[in-house]
This record gives C-alpha cells, structure tokens and sequence, in this order.
C-alpha cells in the first residue's frame, strides 16, 4: 500500500453524499451513478451512511483489494458497534466481523463443510431442488413472480437441509432477515429481528444436543462444543450468520440475474444452448462481477493512520466499500457490458483476502444450475411487466428485486 503523503481534506465536506446512492433508472444492474465520478477521482470520497455516521468510500479495485487484505484494517464488529445490530452484552460475536487469529479459529473449523469437494457432492440435490421448484413455478400458472416461487426457495432449502434447519420455520427467518437488509429500519427494529433470530438458533442448538441429525449444527455440537472448543451461543451465532447469508444473497442473485438475461437475450442464449458446464460457470462468474449484489455491506476500520488511493485515513476511521463499482473498474475491459463468455477471474463480488465469502462454492453451484434450468425449461421466459414496475431493492444492504412478475 502506497505510504506517500495523503491530504486529509481532500473530498473532506460538510455535506457529503449518501451511500450508496441512487442508481440509474436506464440501468438498473449499473452501480449507483455517482460511484462511477468517485472511481475517477484521486484520493476517497467521504461519504454518509444509512445511519447518518460518515466513512470514506472505497470504489476502486485496487483499493478494495489493498483494504480488504491489509491486517491495518480492522473488520471487528466491536469497533463500529454503531453498525452492529446484536446486543453485545447478550450475544457473541460473528466471525465475519472478527479479525485474525480469532476470525480464522472459527472460520476454519467451518471451511471443511463448504469446500469444492464437498459442495460438489451436493450438486445431485441442489439439482433435484431446482426441478422441484421450476416445476412448482409452471404449476402456478402465469404470470408468476419468480422471486417466491423460484429465486428464495431454492437456496432456502438447500441452506435449511445443509444447517438442519426445519424448512417449514423460513417465513420466520426470512421476516426478520429482511429487516436485518432494510437501510430503513430503525436500530431497535434490527435489534429485535436479530434478537429474535438468534433465540430461534439457540433452540435448535439445544435440541440438536439431545436430538442430533446429519447437519451441520450437529456435527458442530458433537465435535466442537462437546470438547470445549466452542460454546453453544458461538455454535448459534455463526449458524444465524450462514442461514441469513445462504438464503438472502443467492435468492437475489437468482432473480436479478435471470432479469439481466431477460434484457440481454443474446446472453441468455449463450447459457441455454450450451451443454458445457465451462461455459455456464464462466457466464455465472461474470453475472457474478456484473450485478455484484452486496451494496451497503461492507465495513472497515483504520487501526493506525495510513493512505488509500492517495488519501490519508486517520486511526479510526471508518471505510465502506464498493464491491458493485470495484467490479465494474477498468481492470475489466468494457465493464458495464455484460459478456457471459468473458474471463473475469479476479473479480470482487465474493470479496477479498481472509475474508472472503466462506459460502461462495455453494452459491456457484446454485446459479449454475438454477439458470441454465429455467432458460431451457422455459425458451420463451419474458418480464411480463414493464421494466419501470419493477420493484428494486434500492433500500436493503443487497440489491436484488422484491417480485419478479413473468411469463412464458
């Protein structure tokens, strides 16, 4: 990382922008406009978040790789508990929002069950899932909305049957994870859906004890907690964190991606024609690096003074970061265009360094099978409403769309 001299008032404001900001309505899948302004200056562009603090806003790739992997930058809820949603006297912390060695002592010990390999023995079942509910979809009858019928299912239960969570408690999960996603809510709103969610895994934890079964909370019980290694309340907290995160951002990325096909049909083509799993993994990363869904999300803290794309960030302060416009840099060539047969290694939109979405091999193989499925099942899938009455998520920590209406 650069350590030459920054200016500390460089796009220092009285009244800086919002973040993320407003998108525009010609392109919807583009990140907000003025993050593409920002990618062009020098230096950072302080920035207001939902909750009216300010950060520095990180937008280029470079830069988003360089803090996402220095060890000067802190990912530890505990620093920006103003952004926390938990009680902190009551809950234990999630290791996302941990640094090194205690992010990695849990993380590893979770790695296992999401490997390659082991998600790879799972594809059998995400594909018998995929059929269940394009099925279920047909049967509805058209228009559909793609989003309940299709897109939250499918990932639901696959993360349900991964975790052992029963199936059947979604609504409630689902309720108050979009609480959780709502930048309007308000703190004791997120409190209490957080709250609320964790009692519900403390339970199952607890159950699981004396009720164990082929999951993964009971193996964690059975092999960590059982020897000492974690508590029961961690056991909870981390399964809360990959039972939100496995269901909320692949349910969007299905639904967005299967409209960003839909107003790119050439594209779409590309992907139901090909009988090359290559080519339909490539098309997923690059649907991946193109919609980018995690907006208002990520969070960092400077632990000692230092500079950033020519800006000096003092020892704690905040930084949020832009996978949406890091993806959309020039690192890629023609990055606003979307090009299923492009290579995109490198891309951003499952994160960086240590840090890194623990559950990424599991999403991959659920795009690559839910969309080739519903393009070849359905040859004549179409929007069947106007694009402007589509309902964005322009208000929720991951973009997607609320109801997808279509019909074939």
């Amino acid at each position: 990382m650069s350590t030459t001299t920054g200016n500390t008032d460089r796009h220092h404001i009285t009244d800086p922008p919002d973040f993320p900001g407003a998108r525009s309505p010609r392109c919807p899948f583009d990140p907000p406009t003025q993050q593409a302004d920002w990618r062009r200056a020098r230096g950072l562009r302080e920035v207001r978040l939902t909750n009216g603090r300010t950060a520095w806003a990180v937008t280029r790739y470079d830069d988003v790789k360089k803090i996402l992997s220095d060890p000067r930058i802190s990912a530890d809820g505990r620093r920006y508990p103003q952004l926390m949603n938990s009680d902190r006297t009551e809950q234990p912390q999630a290791f996302p929002r941990m640094d090194d060695p205690e992010h990695a002592r849990i993380r590893l010990t979770l790695t296992g069950e999401f490997t390659v390999k082991r998600v790879e023995t799972m594809r059998p079942h995400v594909r018998s899932v995929v059929d269940r509910f394009l099925s279920e979809l047909v049967e509805a009858g058209q228009p559909a909305d793609l989003v309940h019928h299709f897109a939250q299912p499918i990932p639901s239960t696959v993360i349900s049957l991964l975790l052992g969570v029963p199936y059947g408690d979604r609504a409630f999960f689902q309720t108050r994870s979009a609480t959780l996603q709502f930048t309007g809510a308000s703190p004791e709103d997120k409190k209490t859906a957080h709250r609320e969610l964790f009692q519900y895994l403390v339970g199952l934890v607890e159950r699981k004890e004396t009720e164990p079964g082929d999951d993964l909370i009971s193996r964690l019980m059975k092999e960590r907690v059982a020897t000492g290694e974690f508590t029961a309340r961690e056991v909870a907290m981390n399964s809360l964190v990959i039972l939100h995160a496995g269901h909320d951002t692949t349910a969007n990325l299905i639904a967005l991606g299967t409209l960003a096909l839909l107003r790119n049909p050439q594209q779409a083509d590309r992907i139901r024609e090909t009988d090359d799993p290559r080519v339909v993994a490539r098309a997923v990363e690059e649907l991946l690096r193109y919609l980018s869904i995690s907006q208002d999300l990520v969070f960092r803290v400077a632990t000692e003074d230092l500079v950033i794309g020519g800006q000096l960030v003092r020892e704690g302060q905040m930084l949020t970061v832009s996978v949406p416009s890091a993806n959309r840099d020039t690192v890629f060539e023609a990055a606003d265009t979307l090009d299923v047969g492009r290579d995109t290694r490198g891309h951003l939109a499952f994160g960086y360094g240590v840090h890194q979405c623990l559950g990424q091999s599991l999403a991959r193989v659920e795009l690559q099978e839910a969309l080739p499925a519903l393009l070849r099942r359905l040859p004549d899938l179409r929007l069947a409403v106007p694009l402007q009455d589509v309902r964005f998520r322009h208000d929720t920590a991951t973009y997607g769309v609320y109801v997808l209406p279509v019909a074939w």
